[in-house]
């Protein structure tokens, strides 16, 4: 198990109370094994450039001020963290806590689901809604768009996976066989080929257009809680398909699914010809997992670990890192880092050839359900409600 890193961490509107008069906002240096430094940040002012003068309290060092971001230290522990406020904030699409949303391949649209069990497509740039998907009976769970940013994907607590039309919200199609949960989905190549997980404990693959299912690729007695689908060309041997593949099946060769179970196992197949390519087992269920190279998978566990796994030698894993004890709940590469939110509502950014991460605040202590990323933006949904928008300074 990963030993527990010292954090720093900061009250989640720190932006907008220390543009008050003598705005006070806590901050904390949390050491694995010692009692937890508290302290306090206060406001002395606005600066001609509307940038808050801010001293901090015994212990605590202010680094650094702008108007959305502030650095800070704690020198006797030796370390100091970067915190940034959303660009952006915004409630109104859903009423209720707001549990998965994607960002087209374009960045002009947002997808969304909340359990007040609306499901909208939004615009970015105005955060106008563009078409209301009324289908699924139940929460949606999972929600990504096509490479195309045209249709949509679906899987909710009804066990159906659905494909919209962005356009003027209509299913284009259902996919029936689950019998459970859509627990998560992805997009295989341009879209002809989706892929769905569920509580059940498989993984299928389905012919988009036709809403027919071609294969089931993994059958466990465990809850595929989470799955990603990668290129890996040569890196490791996936093996050749035991029977002739439909000719339905589109752009699986040369591809791994990873799934993420309850069990605690992380398991690469082949999609092409269903084989198993590696186990790995963790120390509590996973949650989540991405991609971030071809051959490198990150996977989020109950416990808070991120673990990373080298697919060609996957028998242990090249690092583990742990910022929380509350569950790692997203996992999505941005630049060649990535970003990983929390159940007690921290996003951490780790900065590249460092120890050190930026922090996305905003959430007072409200789980952050889901991240996505654009170029230099980066959107979480948050059991508060909020959509956060955030502009990502250069990390070098």
């Amino acid at each position: 198990m990963a030993a527990a890193a010292t954090m720093l961490s900061i009250q989640g509107d720190w932006d907008q109370v220390l543009r008050e008069a003598e705005g006070e906002v806590w901050v904390s240096c949390k050491i694995p094994g010692k009692p937890t430094i508290r302290g306090s940040l206060t406001s002395k002012g606005i600066s001609s450039d509307e940038v808050p003068e801010v001293t901090a309290s015994e212990e605590f060092v202010v680094q650094e001020v702008t108007k959305n971001r502030i650095t800070v230290s704690c020198p006797g522990e030796n370390i100091s963290c970067t915190f940034l406020s959303p660009y952006a904030s915004f409630s109104h699409i859903h009423g209720k806590n707001v549990s998965y949303l994607d960002i087209s391949s374009g960045g002009d649209l947002g997808v969304s689901s909340s359990t007040d069990q609306t499901f909208k497509v939004w615009e970015t740039h105005n955060t106008e809604v563009k078409s209301v998907l009324e289908g699924h009976t139940r929460d949606v769970f999972s929600c990504k768009f096509f490479p195309s940013g045209q249709e949509v994907l679906s899987g909710g607590l009804d066990s159906l996976v659905k494909v919209w039309s962005v356009n003027d919200g209509s299913c284009l199609a259902t996919m029936k066989g689950h019998r459970g949960s859509i627990l998560d989905i992805a997009v295989v190549a341009d879209g002809q080929n989706v892929i769905s997980s569920g509580q059940d404990g498989t993984a299928r693959l389905w012919d988009s257009a036709q809403g027919a299912c071609i294969a089931v690729v993994d059958d466990s007695y465990s809850p595929i809680n989470a799955i990603a689908v990668a290129e890996v060309g040569n890196a490791v041997n996936l093996g050749s398909p035991k029977e002739t593949p439909s000719n339905r099946e589109v752009g699986t060769e040369g591809k791994l699914v990873v799934l993420a179970r309850e069990d605690k196992s992380l398991e690469g197949v082949s999609l092409h010809s269903r084989q198993s390519v590696f186990d790995f087992e963790g120390s509590d269920a996973f949650n989540c997992c991405t991609f971030i190279s071809s051959v490198g998978v990150l996977a989020g566990g109950l416990d808070g670990n991120i673990i990373h796994v080298d697919i060609r030698n996957p028998k242990s894993a090249v690092e583990t890192v742990s910022w929380s004890e509350t569950p790692v709940l997203s996992l999505v590469p941005f630049r060649d880092t990535y970003v990983a939110s929390y159940g007690n509502g921290t996003c951490y950014i780790p900065l590249k050839g460092s120890e050190q991460v930026l922090q996305l605040t905003g959430p007072n202590r409200q789980p952050v359900f889901q991240v996505a990323a654009w170029k230099k933006l980066v959107y979480t949904c948050c059991r508060d409600g909020f959509i956060r928008k955030y502009e990502i300074p250069d990390l070098g």
